[in-house]
């Protein structure tokens, strides 16, 4: 058994094995690079923000190249070397078999023809067994005879069938490596030989021609490998003749009989079928007899001497060729079958290999160019969102000093206009025309739609002085805004900006509020003579001195009435101590405080006008007489009478205007500054909306830019991972052809060499 394992070991066939468990890792490297492609390419595509980096096509590809290289997988798995032997019945093809197999293992001898197509591989069961053509059942055998028993007992194998016999491996060192060996029908039995070739010979990667020695080749031979010539681009074809062991019989004709086959091989090899030149063709001819190497290897295997038994003359020439015809055989179909069943397929996969490392490439290049783009783009979006958080707070401020300046005006316009109303104030109060009677109810009314008249009027003529002022200097402001805002929006918001101006015409409200302004406002239409004390004291002194001495005259009274009856001796101490002149001076002064003290009682007896007379009328007496006193009373009276019988209801309306007059300009007058502020505060609160709602288009301008500052900067870390997952797939692919040509140049290229 160790003999037979070293023999494995030392075997030209091992190179076959080895390139298959090779070119296996490479392949299955290489599926798993390409399904690893497959999904970052379908993610690339898959991911909108990334523009289409990889297209539809190249998924399509990567993905065919994930099911064709399964396939590949699958067939690489399944590859072992085969040779194919064929020949005339009877020439002993399942005898060389078993020869090489050093055991019996296929039916040989008188009567035991084959007659279809039997296929002997190793299995690493410890049994043996046979598959038929279309089924799997595992029909266990035990013997030659068992398999030569069953085959002819199986009444639906034909010429055209093929049997699988599995032979245990550790009985047959050939078998280990993966080789096949495949008998057939005698290429004279059938015509069906297109047939033969192309369902069991296009995957042969030797074909052993089995002739008899002795006889010269036939033309069915010949015709089939004519035929197998046709299928196949220079097959490998061994000439063996067998049964040379006949020859010793008769040896003086031996090396003429050799020579003649010799040439008719070699001429059939270069002339007919072209597959070798001269110089290569002897090297595929031998001359052997398999049944004695058979019985010889079946010794040995017992622990006897090969030479036993009853050998002809020449068996250890006949022996040493048949080695030297395993020896090439091997080599050949171990060379041979790498080339036919590695060879496409590895120059499939550095296609593949190249086909992704070009889209990695492509994806890489994309991706790189976008990146570029997308930084110079966030680039510009940066600046610009500076540009633009610079130029707001720059233009705040100023805005906000224009706002200040506008309202200041806009303030100052209303004082001054206001102003100017108040003292139109008589006229506006003279237009009003409304029913008018002293009595409460109908005077609280009437005093309402005053109030609202010259609500009415004084806001109608402050608009008239400056709303349309107002309005304009507001609008301009607006207008200014927008030109300086306008260069920090979006074009799209550019265009739509002056909707952010109110459509409608800014009115100022000049809400006096005349009716709560005024509201204590208490009229006197009672009637008032003209010439009576009280008014004279208005007229000569004043609204201010006048209160004043009606106030001393008031307290005088409060005084002297309780002391009026000692008067006399209050008046005579003073007279007694000074001098004449002085007393009668005192005296005289004594007289005017009485009289002035009576007339004050007086007062407080009847109404202050008739007081006022007396007191005139006393002076008046005693300076020119009664007769002009009582003219002057006569035209007193009269006048007096006068004026009470004018004192109609127009002139208490009049009176009444006049004193609301003056009394409504006191009380306008106060709010000149809070109405002028209102307005001013109206169109500060005007133009501030304004410049928020340009503010806000702004900060949402500024909140886009962010966005998409944000977006580009996620789609460049997205792009540099693209990027770095295409430069590591590529890596992978280069180190793939790598192994590919370290494939091709240690099992493929030498190969050439040889």
């Amino acid at each position: 058994m160790s003999a037979l394992m070293d023999q494995s070991d030392r075997s030209p066939l091992k190179r076959f094995v080895l390139a298959k468990k090779k070119i296996g890792e490479v392949f299955e490297q290489l599926l798993t690079y390409v399904q690893e492609g497959s999904e970052f390419v379908k993610e690339t595509c898959s991911n909108e923000s990334l523009e289409n980096i990889a297209n539809r096509s190249q998924l399509d590809e990567i993905e065919t190249f994930t099911s064709k290289l399964s396939t590949i997988k699958e067939v690489l798995a399944r590859r072992h070397m085969k040779v194919a032997f064929f020949g005339r019945t009877s020439n002993g093809k399942s005898s060389v078999i078993n020869a090489m197999l050093h055991d019996r293992v296929l039916p040989s001898g008188i009567g035991h023809t084959t007659n279809c197509f039997l296929s002997v591989e190793g299995t690493d069961e410890d049994k043996a067994y046979l598959k038929t053509d279309g089924s799997e059942e595992e029909k266990s055998i035990k013997t030659v005879n068992q398999l030569a028993h069953a085959l002819h007992m199986d009444e639906s194998l034909d010429a055209g069938c093929l049997v699988k016999v599995f032979w245990p491996k550790t009985k047959c060192a050939l078998l280990r490596d993966d080789l096949v060996l495949m008998d057939s029908p005698g290429t004279d039995v059938t015509t069906q030989l297109d047939s033969w070739i192309d369902k069991f010979c296009l995957d042969a990667d030797v074909f052993v021609l089995v002739a008899n020695s002795e006889s010269t080749l036939m033309n069915t031979e010949k015709h089939f490998f004519h035929k197998v010539n046709e299928r196949l681009s220079k097959p490998n074809i061994f000439i063996l003749n067998n049964r040379w062991d006949a020859s010793a019989s008769e040896p003086e004709y031996m090396e003429d009989v050799r020579k003649q086959h010799t040439d008719r091989c070699v001429n059939f090899l270069v002339e007919e079928l072209k597959v070798v030149d001269h110089r290569q063709a002897p090297n595929r001819i031998f001359f052997v007899s398999a049944k004695e190497v058979l019985n010889s290897r079946m010794q040995r295997a017992q622990g006897m001497p090969e030479t036993g038994g009853a050998l002809a003359e020449g068996f250890e020439e006949r022996m040493k060729e048949f080695q030297n015809f395993e020896r090439s055989f091997e080599e050949c179909i171990s060379h041979s079958a790498v080339k036919t069943k590695f060879e496409q397929h590895t120059i499939r996969a550095k296609q593949i290999t190249e086909t992704v490392k070009n889209i990695m490439d492509q994806i890489n290049i994309t991706a790189a160019e976008k990146r570029v783009v997308s930084l110079e783009e966030r680039e510009y979006l940066i600046d610009r969102l500076d540009f633009v958080r610079n130029q707001l707070n720059l233009l705040i401020q100023d805005i906000k000093k224009r706002i200040k300046l506008i309202t200041e005006e806009v303030e100052n316009k209303v004082s001054s206009a206001m102003a100017e109303e108040i003292c139109r104030l008589s006229v506006i109060i003279d237009e009003f025309r409304s029913d008018f009677h002293p009595s409460p109810h109908v005077l609280m009314m009437y005093k309402s739609n005053l109030l609202g008249h010259i609500e009415q009027g004084m806001g109608k003529n402050l608009a008239y002085r400056c709303s349309d002022a107002v309005n304009a200097t507001v609008q301009s402001s607006q207008q200014d805004m927008i030109e300086l805002l306008k260069p920090l929006l979006p074009s799209s918001v550019q265009d739509q900006i002056h909707t952010f101006i109110p459509s409608r015409k800014f009115e100022l409200s000049y809400d006096l509020n005349c009716a709560t302004l005024c509201s204590d406002f208490q009229e006197n239409i009672e009637f008032q003579f003209s010439w009576g004390w009280t008014a004279l004291v208005h007229r000569f002194l004043g609204p201010v001195n006048a209160k004043r001495a009606l106030m001393l005259v008031d307290h005088n009274l409060q005084l002297t009435g309780p002391s009026t009856p000692s008067a006399p001796a209050v008046v005579q101490s003073p007279m007694s101590t000074a001098p004449a002149g002085q007393a009668q001076n005192q005296a005289a002064l004594t007289q005017e405080e009485l009289m002035m003290s009576m007339m004050t009682n007086l007062a407080s007896v009847t109404s202050r006008t008739s007081m006022s007379v007396i007191i005139v009328g006393g002076v008046v007496w005693r300076t020119v007489g009664w007769r002009l006193i009582a003219v002057s009373m006569s035209l007193y009276g009269m006048l007096y009478l006068y004026e009470r019988l004018t004192w109609t209801t127009k002139a208490k309306e009049r009176a009444l205007k006049k004193q609301f007059v003056d009394y409504a300009t006191d009380r306008l007058k106060m709010i000149i500054s809070f109405t002028s502020s209102n307005c001013s505060h109206q169109v500060q609160q005007e133009m501030a909306s304004t410049f928020a709602r340009l503010c806000q288009q702004v900060d949402i301008t500024q909140k886009d830019l962010e966005t998409e500052i944000k977006r580009l900067t996620t789609k460049i870390q997205q792009l540099e991972t693209v990027q770095n997952r295409s430069k590591v797939l590529r890596h992978k692919a280069t180190s793939l052809e790598k192994q590919l040509e370290e494939f091709s140049s240690q099992y493929l290229l030498s190969q050439k060499m040889m």
